[in-house]
């Protein structure tokens, strides 16, 4: 048999004989007088058990030591490996799929969040949220809306156990009830602190005091010491939060975690 006819009798391309001849998964035949490959039976037999193998899932460094091994004791052990790799992946993707239908299913109903998926916990919140700037009688104030990109990213950013203790404090602080509603009143305090506001004005006083008077005083643990700070701190997070706000609006939350340490620090 010619090249293109054990190719087409195996069902590859030519191009994957000529590979399979460079990687050593496939002998070389004896060649004609005119350099023509010529290929027999056992090549065409050998040809098929590698495209077998490699349709199971196996790298071709796994087929190679498998047609080495003239036992057999190779080629069970990738087998078995191969099958507790499928195993492994079939489990994450029963998980993702329960995560979709979740997912799916708040979408159908309206509260799936626009922030994307999140964790059930913030995925209530963010309901709550919803439906209390439903209520309002205009917009929803902006810093709401970065307020829930923030704990998205958090959520998402943290490790474990850092992830754990947000969402302990979050079912905390929404616990107490009436505390959505109030939380969009501070928003609309800190909405009002735009850009021509200087960080000195008595209204960031108000909104730093109110903020500091809803949340938990243990929020401010792990919180870098560069967050009371004025600007010029050498963390890059925490540069990029308090640019994402106005002079008096990151004056504010820099005042009201500073209370929040205060309440938070034995007498």
């Amino acid at each position: 048999m010619r090249i293109g006819e054990l190719a087409e009798l195996a069902g590859v391309s030519t191009r994957t004989v000529r590979h399979y001849h460079h990687l050593g998964l496939l002998p070389e035949p004896r060649r004609l007088a005119n350099g023509y490959r010529v290929y027999g039976l056992r090549d065409a037999v050998t040809l098929v058990r590698v495209r077998r193998l490699t349709e199971l899932g196996l790298g071709l460094d796994e087929v190679r030591d498998a047609l080495a091994d003239g036992s057999g004791s190779e080629l069970r052990e990738v087998l078995a490996g191969l099958d507790a790799d499928l195993a492994r992946q079939e489990e994450a993707i029963r998980t993702r799929r329960a995560r979709l239908a979740v997912l799916l299913r708040r979408a159908e109903e309206g509260t799936l969040p626009a922030e994307g998926p999140v964790s059930e916990e913030l995925a209530a919140l963010f309901t709550d949220m919803a439906r209390v700037a439903g209520s309002l009688p205009g917009p929803e104030p902006d810093m709401a809306a970065k307020d829930r990109e923030l704990l998205a990213l958090l959520e998402t950013a943290a490790g474990p156990r850092e992830r754990e203790r947000l969402l302990t404090l979050m079912r905390s602080a929404v616990s107490i009830p009436g505390a959505v509603r109030q939380a969009y009143g501070i928003y609309a305090l800190f909405d009002a602190l735009d850009d021509g506001t200087a960080p000195d004005d008595p209204r960031v006083d108000t909104a730093a005091r109110a903020l500091a008077a809803l949340l938990p005083p243990e929020v401010t643990a792990g919180i870098p010491d560069g967050a009371t700070r004025a600007p010029g701190t050498d963390d890059a997070f925490l540069t990029a939060f308090f640019a994402d706000f106005t002079p008096a609006q990151a004056e504010a939350l820099r005042r009201a975690i500073r209370l929040l340490a205060e309440k938070d620090t034995p007498a």
